[in-house]
């Protein structure tokens, strides 16, 4: 049973910095690329990042480049994600994703708030 348990979220002030964290069971977690998107009120989910199996491979949303940072412990099954520079609208819900044997999976989220 494929789970994915997103955590670290929280509220900030501008310019602050969080990390999310993904745990991930019930899959290969190693052989698996990863991704994280958000969804603010009112709009649609965004993809944030992307990295590869091994880490090799990062792709990031053009609104983030250079403040947000992607990265996996495949020893610990675990995915994060740094946010620096953070702004009022990073707020979002944040969400950890898998593409496993061509099936979707979804995390229930963690809240990020940037607001003073």
């Amino acid at each position: 049973q494929v789970q994915l348990v997103e955590s670290g979220g929280g509220l900030v002030q501008p310019g602050g910095s969080l990390r999310l964290s993904c745990a991930a069971s019930g899959f290969t977690f190693s052989r698996t690329a990863m991704s994280w998107y958000r969804q603010a009120p009112g709009k649609e989910r965004e993809l944030v990042a992307f990295i590869s199996r091994l880490g090799t491979t990062t792709n990031y949303a053009d609104s983030v480049k250079g403040r947000f940072t992607i990265s996996r412990d495949n020893g610990k099954n675990t995915l994060y994600l740094q946010m620096n520079s953070l702004e009022p609208e990073d707020t979002a819900v944040y969400y950890c994703n898998a593409v496993v044997i061509l099936k979707e999976y979804w995390g229930r989220g963690t809240q990020v708030t940037v607001s003073s």
